[in-house]
């Protein structure tokens, strides 16, 4: 009985190490399902950051599908670029193109108008905005009236001769100088600037310019060339404007 007791007691005491294996096999288990994750991870993140470069980098891409997410990558920098240069290339080209023209249409105009130009009757001049062409309102008009009077038709019509060739917009507005007006037609110079400014518009209209091309704006006094301090310098803010406008390249 003794040696028996003694074999059960050494059994027993041996038993740890059952428990032990297990555990040791557990955690080595444990370590080779972490490892084989934190491998499986690397790999993943190694062929995004490649997709990545390729995309960016190479000449011969300009977009990659990244397999893991399937998302476009943009232009490279290169190309973007060229895009950019190409495009302003263009404006720059088709710019020198609208200042050739703007540059015949004034020669045209100055050679129309030489007379009334020696004269200071007219004036044309080449600003950014357009080709800016003051008339003296005594050249077409008498005073405190809006019907264009003879030599009017005779100036006009040869302007409307050399705009009905281009398809440039024509904006054209009345000035007055400061001196009251008020007579049942027009009670303002508001009234009589706008009516003059339309009476020009529509013998333009008649001499075959597009009426889609054309605007009328009565601007009264608020706009004047010289001090209206003289009656000299009232002479001269009284005035038809013809803006042939330079057409906006960025936006069109």
């Amino acid at each position: 009985m003794k040696n028996q007791n003694r074999h059960q007691e050494e059994s027993n005491g041996e038993r740890w190490l059952v428990s032990y294996a297990d555990f040791i096999t557990l955690l080595f288990a444990f370590f080779v399902v972490m490892y084989a994750i934190s491998s499986v991870n690397e790999a993943k993140y190694k062929m995004f950051s490649e997709s990545l470069k390729i995309s960016l980098h190479s000449p011969s891409s300009s977009s990659v599908a990244t397999e893991s997410t399937n998302v476009v990558a943009p232009p490279p920098l290169h190309l973007n670029k060229v895009l950019v240069d190409k495009r302003v290339a263009v404006l720059g080209e088709q710019q020198r193109k609208v200042e050739d023209r703007m540059k015949k249409l004034t020669s045209r105009l100055n050679f129309a108008m030489a007379e009334l130009v020696e004269q200071q009757k007219v004036n044309i001049k080449l600003e950014k905005r357009g080709l800016v062409m003051d008339i003296s309102a005594s050249s077409l008009f008498d005073a405190g009236k809006s019907v264009l009077h003879e030599d009017a038709h005779k100036i006009l019509k040869s302007v409307a001769e050399i705009l009905s060739k281009e398809d440039f917009a024509v904006e054209v507005e009345g000035h007055t100088d400061d001196s009251p007006i008020a007579t049942p037609q027009f009670p303002s110079n508001w009234e009589l600037s706008a009516v003059r400014a339309s009476s020009v518009v529509r013998m333009l209209i008649d001499q075959g310019v597009g009426e889609n091309r054309l605007s009328a704006v009565g601007l009264a006094s608020n706009q004047p060339l010289v001090p209206n301090d003289s009656a000299e310098n009232r002479n001269k803010n009284r005035r038809v404007t013809i803006t042939i406008l330079s057409p906006n390249l960025e936006r069109g």
